[in-house]
This record gives C-alpha cells, sequence and structure tokens, in this order.
C-alpha cells in the first residue's frame, strides 16, 4: 500500500509559478513509478509529467519546457515544479504511483487527494 498526500496548491496569475508536492508513505516509494494527473470540470483525468524509477521523466506536450517533475527519494516525496502558468493550467492536480509504470495513462493503482491550482489571466 502506499498513502499519497499532495499539497503546494493555489491560486495564481498568469505567468506565476506553483510548486506542488506529494509526500509517500508505504512500502517500495523508491522503486515505484509515479506521475502528476489533472482534472478540470467537465474533463477528462489527463496526464502531466511522469517519472520512472531511473529518474526518467514523461512531459505532456501542453507543459513541455513549464513544467518539471522530480522525486526526493530520501523524502520520500514528488515535486512538480510549475512555471510560466497559464489559465488553462487551472485544475486538480492528483499525484499517482504504482510498481507498473503507466507513464500518462491514469491507471496508476494509487492516488492522492488532490490541490487545486486555479490561475487567473
Amino acid at each position: 500500500q502506499v498513502h499519497l498526500v499532495e499539497s503546494g496548491g493555489g491560486s495564481v496569475q498568469a505567468g506565476g509559478s506553483l510548486r506542488l508536492s506529494c509526500a509517500a508513505s508505504g512500502d517500495t516509494y523508491s522503486n515505484s513509478y509515479m506521475g502528476w494527473f489533472r482534472q478540470a470540470p467537465g474533463k477528462e483525468r489527463e496526464g502531466v509529467a511522469a517519472i520512472d524509477s531511473d529518474g526518467s521523466t514523461s512531459y505532456a506536450d501542453s507543459v513541455k519546457g513549464r513544467f518539471t517533475i522530480s522525486k526526493d527519494n530520501a523524502k520520500n516525496t514528488l515535486y512538480l515544479q510549475m512555471n510560466s502558468l497559464k489559465p488553462e493550467d487551472t485544475a486538480m492536480y492528483y499525484c499517482a504511483a504504482d510498481q507498473v509504470y503507466w507513464v500518462l495513462v491514469p491507471r496508476y493503482n494509487y492516488w492522492g487527494q488532490g490541490t487545486q491550482v486555479t490561475v487567473s489571466s
């Protein structure tokens, strides 16, 4: 079992930055594959960024060059640094983990409760 808790969401103006954190507890965190997803009202959940057990990363085209995913195994924490935020980035952001690497497909077994990001123009 893996328990995930996100934090760091908030309201910012377009062009601003936020750093999301996802604290993980449970077993074999350091071997898990993890990702960030987001879901806006009326839309499907979409993959934003993912990181595999070797630290290789994948990003949705819409966030490439603006968002950075990273993981601190010593702190059992996943991060998402979001820069140059746009109003279309507004959504609930979720972190996810699994022993299978789903990359940006929302089929991970473990999910956090989400943290809201609102970007105003």
